[in-house]
């Protein structure tokens, strides 16, 4: 089933680099092609996570990551697809995200833990981090950073793009700014406890990204978000492929 899962991939992965202008003009001839790769992962009860995120990484790619990005209107995803690595190396690299995700869940209880192919994404909604329309940090979201910052501290070989989110509510202009404010303050605070600067990135994406509806008071309040994405740096890849070799 895992030969199977791969070769499948290698040919989507084909398909991707073959199609990429259609696709980005056309996201509903997209999407089917999207839910065939996650239903054949899904497909195989067997895989741990790690070797799935292995399978991923095997069809992964700067490109088709980015493509998968805005098609499915998820830049995480598409941002650690992108980064993936695949094979054994990839295996190698998820083994370690596996340990990190399960360590966060349990040093912070209040954030959203998600494991993504060789990655994982972490979102706090933004009343956890932030006061209404503010963009400076609460205590309370000083105390769940500081959480984070120790899990983040011990796996200094990641990388962490640091993502704001808003709702729909006033000006796309205005949105984008304090999308990009609130990701800067969290940077800046992860940067003052130690965590090095040159792990961090920040992207503001405004109202353009929502992952729930605008249209009620709680679709709202869930759209305003922070998300970390996580994923390894140079020198994990280069020890991950080094190890697969021996």
């Amino acid at each position: 089933m895992q030969y199977e899962i791969v070769l499948n991939l290698r040919l989507a992965k084909k398909f991707f680099h073959q199609n990429t202008t259609q696709m980005k003009e056309n996201r509903k001839g997209f999407i089917p092609i999207l839910l065939s790769l996650v239903l054949i992962l899904a497909s195989c009860a067997s895989l741990t996570k790690t070797q799935k995120g292995a399978a991923v990484g095997t069809a992964a790619g700067a490109g088709m990551g980015a493509v998968i990005g805005r098609a499915s209107g998820n830049t995480a995803l598409g941002a650690i697809i992108g980064a993936a690595v695949g094979g054994t190396a990839g295996a190698i690299i998820g083994n370690k995200m596996d340990k990190q995700a399960e360590e966060i869940k349990k040093t912070v209880p209040d954030a959203e833990v998600i494991r993504v192919g060789e990655g994982i994404v972490v979102e706090f909604s933004s009343k956890i981090l932030f006061a209404f329309d503010k963009s400076n940090l609460s205590s309370e979201a000083m105390a769940n950073l500081d959480k984070l910052v120790v899990v983040l501290k011990n796996y200094p070989d990641t990388n962490i793009e640091i993502q704001g989110h808003t709702d729909s509510k006033g000006t796309e202009a205005y949105n984008q700014n304090l999308s990009v404010q609130r990701a800067n303050s969290v940077s800046a605070y992860l940067s003052k406890k130690g965590v090095s600067a040159n792990r961090l990135t920040v992207k503001g994406f405004g109202e353009s990204l929502p992952k729930y509806v605008n249209d009620t008071a709680e679709g709202r309040e869930q759209n305003r978000r922070v998300e970390f994405l996580i994923s390894a740096n140079e020198k994990m890849k280069a020890e991950a492929e080094k190890q697969a070799k021996q």
